[in-house]
């Protein structure tokens, strides 16, 4: 269920060099499902900016950032108590049961974002996960402390070994789990769903115009026939993906 509300900016943390944890609070009612996501109005840019949901609680909800463009460069400087516009409740989410009682959670830079929510969830309702998040280097590494604060295993991968495994999260795959949940980039998620056969659910991204289906600007082709990420997704079955060379 969209819905269109006011939110306060009560916490705008810098994280790394470019990545950045945004709190908003507000009427998260909407907000119902890991893996849903939240579309920002910016002063002086068209298009609403969208966003995963990290966390949410009871009137607040977080997401992380990386400063990529004009958008997010506005966003890093926003100081406390500056109000948004935000589209709250967009797309359709993780399915708690689909990857069995030990799954492991792959995330790809930002990508790591949906599924730190998804863990406390996954937590609650009795499946232990374990989390792999991959890096460039050390200097990018940013909520594994988090993720090792709700209990769970969290590995860590950088492509130049200067933290945890060397390597790509492709690499550190060899441990026991029942299936996965991933959400990066494209080339990470694709290179995850060739290197396993277990079940899986990835999230993927795509330039949004209207961020609620009626554009269909971010429409991909699946087995299952086209579907906007917007609104059938973000999240997808890894059966349904249909890799474009």
């Amino acid at each position: 269920m969209m819905k269109q509300g006011v939110f306060e900016l009560a916490e705008n943390t810098v994280l790394t060099g470019k990545v950045s944890s945004l709190r908003l609070t507000g009427d998260v009612s909407a907000i119902e499902i890991p893996g849903q996501f939240v579309q920002i109005q910016l002063d002086g840019l068209f298009l609403r900016r969208p966003f995963s949901v990290c966390d949410r609680d009871d009137n607040s909800f977080t997401v992380l950032y990386e400063t990529a463009g004009t958008g997010t460069e506005l966003l890093r400087t926003l100081p406390t108590g500056t109000e948004l516009d935000v589209l709250t409740g967009l797309g359709n989410g993780f399915d708690l049961y689909r990857c069995g009682d030990t799954p492991l959670l792959i995330g790809g830079g930002t990508g790591i974002s949906p599924l730190y929510w998804l863990a406390k969830e996954l937590l609650k309702s009795g499946v232990s996960p374990k989390a792999l998040l991959g890096f460039n280097t050390a200097d990018d590494v940013f909520y594994a402390d988090e993720f090792e604060a709700l209990g769970i295993e969290t590995l860590i991968t950088t492509a130049d070994g200067s933290r945890g495994i060397k390597g790509l999260v492709i690499d550190a795959m060899d441990k026991p789990y029942s299936g996965f949940y991933a959400c990066g980039p494209e080339a990470m998620l694709r290179a995850v769903c060739e290197a396993s056969s277990k079940p899986g659910q990835i999230s993927l991204d795509r330039r949004m115009g209207c961020g609620f289906g009626a554009c269909m600007g971010c429409t991909v082709m699946t087995w299952n026939g086209p579907k906007r990420i917007c609104k059938e997704g973000p999240v997808l079955d890894r059966e349904e993906i249909i890799w474009e060379d």
